[in-house]
């Protein structure tokens, strides 16, 4: 008489679900996990396995990666998990087992179909700058800094250079892994509210260092050092020797992406209410 193989077991039904984390990048070197252990992803794995008392660690896939330094008010990341549990309940859980300078501020469970990368239709990213004579002290490590005087006109002038697809070769890190430096620029608004200036930019993506390399620049252009039509040359160089320096990571807040509206994620956190 043959026996009869056992039947498979089936795999247990896993759920996905997308979390908005928000953090102060200073302490951390940058998102990306590390042998350190010192990233934002690092600190979020470790707490949510420890939330979910599972043996195995939580991996998850972000939205976009942030450098050392830079901070963020709505970075998106998915994992699948077969653990049932409240949305709620995540985020007080998970950040039971964060550090005080990170925390979920929303979970939603959300179809297998979504990728916080790849489902993204756009990034948005803000960069907050201080003008004053003294460098800041009580802000420290979360705005940039100059001590001349900038022009609204000349930045802005300059700006709506790089609106549109172009190839941004000259604003690209040398060590950029993105696989073209052609991207999509939505929007860049300039405002200022008494002593701080607020660059907010929009994309399809972006390159590794490229909103701090067009920092570099609309300063340069705004303190009078260059003209506004300098932007096109730099531009049209694809060359990242025709740039300005790289500028400061500390102001730099990546405002998270933007989803077709049938996920149901929320678009800002409370966070966007303190920026300037």
């Amino acid at each position: 008489m043959l026996l009869s193989s056992p039947a498979p077991v089936p795999a247990p039904t896993t759920q996905r679900l997308a979390l908005g984390v928000s953090y102060n990048g200073r302490a951390y070197d940058g998102w990306q996990s590390q042998p350190s252990g010192r990233t934002v992803q690092d600190q979020l794995e470790l707490a949510l396995t420890r939330f979910s008392g599972q043996p195995e660690t939580i991996n998850t896939l972000c939205a976009g990666r942030t450098d050392a330094g830079v901070h963020g008010l709505m970075q998106v990341v998915h994992f699948d998990t077969a653990l049932e549990r409240p949305e709620n309940a995540w985020v007080r859980g998970t950040n039971s087992f964060l550090p005080d300078d990170i925390a979920v501020q929303w979970a939603r469970q959300v179809p297998h179909r979504f990728h916080a990368r790849a489902s993204a239709r756009s990034r948005r990213y803000a960069y907050v700058l201080h003008e004053s004579p003294v460098r800041p002290s009580v802000e420290a490590g979360q705005v940039g800094w100059v001590f001349r005087p900038l022009s609204l006109e000349a930045m802005q002038e300059a700006a709506q250079t790089l609106i549109g697809e172009h190839d941004f070769t000259s604003f690209r890190a040398a060590r950029c892994q993105a696989h073209s430096p052609v991207k999509h620029l939505l929007r860049v608004d300039i405002s200022r509210r008494s002593s701080y200036w607020r660059f907010e930019f929009e994309a399809s993506a972006f390159l590794h260092h490229m909103i701090r390399n067009i920092m570099g620049c609309l300063i340069a252009i705004g303190n009078g050092n260059r003209p506004p039509a300098w932007m096109a040359e730099v531009l049209q160089a694809r060359s990242r020797d025709a740039a300005a320096p790289t500028f400061s990571p500390d102001g730099l807040y990546f405002l998270g992406p933007v989803y077709d509206a049938d996920f149901g994620l929320p678009e800002r956190t409370p966070a966007f209410d303190w920026l300037p």
